[in-house]
Order: structure tokens, then sequence, then C-alpha cells
């Protein structure tokens, strides 16, 4: 299987760290597609300056904030059009270890058609309401799944295989925001997408900016899990027989 990557960065107001991660995505010669969903006009400005800057970046824009989900969605889809096969997908708000970008990318070439997710594990900078509301996350994915391969589904250190991933977007209707990083992942498993898990290091920085809001979010959040679940049970012999043949 011929393989093409490129990342894929969605930006809502995080303009501290982006200069530094697009210098050191740079080293690795990819395309990389950048997402400015509505920004404010400083970090636009910045995000502006790094595609003129460099030629690999591919810049898009919405015009109003339209959530993380979509953010990522619309980068996927450009990456798509690219011609890529796999999008290795990194918050900006620097959260993510990037030394780790070798080790994912090569887990990925072994395994083409594998969904390559982040492991975190966290130091003491993590809020800890954000620690205990991934575990309830954990819950309800490893029920939808019908699987525990999934470790952590709200980690955004990930590589989609393009092809599957696709056509899982156009097969059904996605929360915009932040349900859709557990969204995802369970309508692949569903699709029998196997999952690769790389232990990787998150922190919490100083200079985050976090723009989860605990009521919209949370709402988004139990919606998507009401649905899969509806979905799991309409699947579950399907579900069943993948598990028995596996």
């Amino acid at each position: 299987m011929q393989t093409n990557y490129g990342f894929v960065i969605p930006v809502y107001n995080h303009p501290y760290y982006l200069a530094d991660l697009i210098a050191y995505l740079d080293r690795f010669h990819l395309p990389i597609v950048l997402v400015n969903d509505g920004s404010d006009d400083a970090c636009s400005q910045i995000l502006r300056a790094l595609a003129d800057q460099y030629s690999q970046i591919h810049l898009i824009e919405h015009e109003v904030n339209k959530g993380k989900g979509q953010a990522v969605i619309t980068g996927l889809r450009a990456a798509h059009e690219l011609g890529l096969s796999h999008a290795l997908q990194l918050d900006s708000d620097g959260q993510h270890h990037w030394d780790d970008i070798p080790k994912f990318i090569e887990q990925s070439k072994q395994h083409p058609k594998a969904m390559v997710i982040g492991q975190p594990y966290f130091d003491e900078s993590i809020p800890k309401k954000r620690l205990y509301g991934r575990y309830i996350t954990h819950f309800w994915v490893w029920l939808n799944s019908l699987s525990f391969e999934i470790k952590d589904s709200m980690c955004g250190f990930r590589v989609y295989p393009l092809e599957s991933t696709i056509k899982v977007l156009n097969s059904a209707k996605f929360q915009p925001r932040m349900g859709f990083d557990s969204e995802i992942l369970v309508r692949l498993k569903w699709e029998n997408t196997s999952f690769i898990n790389v232990p990787t290091p998150v922190v919490y920085p100083e200079q985050g900016i976090s723009h989860f809001h605990v009521w919209r979010d949370n709402l988004g959040l139990s919606k998507a899990h009401a649905s899969l679940f509806m979905g799991m049970l309409i699947r579950l012999p399907k579900l069943l027989k993948q598990k028995l043949q596996g």
C-alpha cells in the first residue's frame, strides 16, 4: 500500500505555540493543512503569516467558529483531496509531545489500515475535573464500541487512514465540537478498523488555552454517546459477529 502523509492542525485562538509547532513540522517536509476555525484577528494574522512563510502549508479558514470537530473534518477532507493516504492530527495548544511524531508515523506505516491514537499519560498539570471526566468518556466508548481497544478517545494526537475515515465521515452526521474525537473512533471501530495505541506524554502548559465549554460541550458529548449507544444496539449482531470472528 502506497502511503503519503501530511499533518492536519485545527486552530481556534491558540497563538502561543503556532510558530514553534510549524517550525518543528517543517523538518518532515510534508504537507500541513491548517484550519483556522474562526479565530480572532491576532491569531488569524499569525496563521496567514505562517502560510506565506511555508510553502507546504494549506490554510483553510472558517469565517465563524464551527467547533473543533468540524475543523478536523474540514482538514481531513482537504488532506484527502490533496491525495494524502494518511493525516496526522495534532492540536495547536502545546499539549502534545512533538518528538513522538516519528513514532506515530512509523506505527502507521507498519499498520497502514489501522487508526493510530495517542494513549496519554499526564503530569500534575492536568485539572482533576478533566482527568475524571475522561474516565466517563472511556466507559461510554468501550460500551458503544464493544471493545477495550480504544484506550483513550479524547487525545487529539492521532493518525487517520484517510480512505476508511472519509467513508465513515460520509456515512453519518457528526457532533461538530468536542464529541467528534470520540465519535469518529467508535464509528471506525464499527467498520472493523484496528487500533494502535501509542503512549505519549500530555501536558497542560502555562499559556495553554482551553475552549472546553462545560455545559455546551458536556451536552454535546452526552448527545454523541446517546446516539452511538442507539447505533451500537442496531449494529449489535454485526458487532458480535466481528468479535467472534476476530
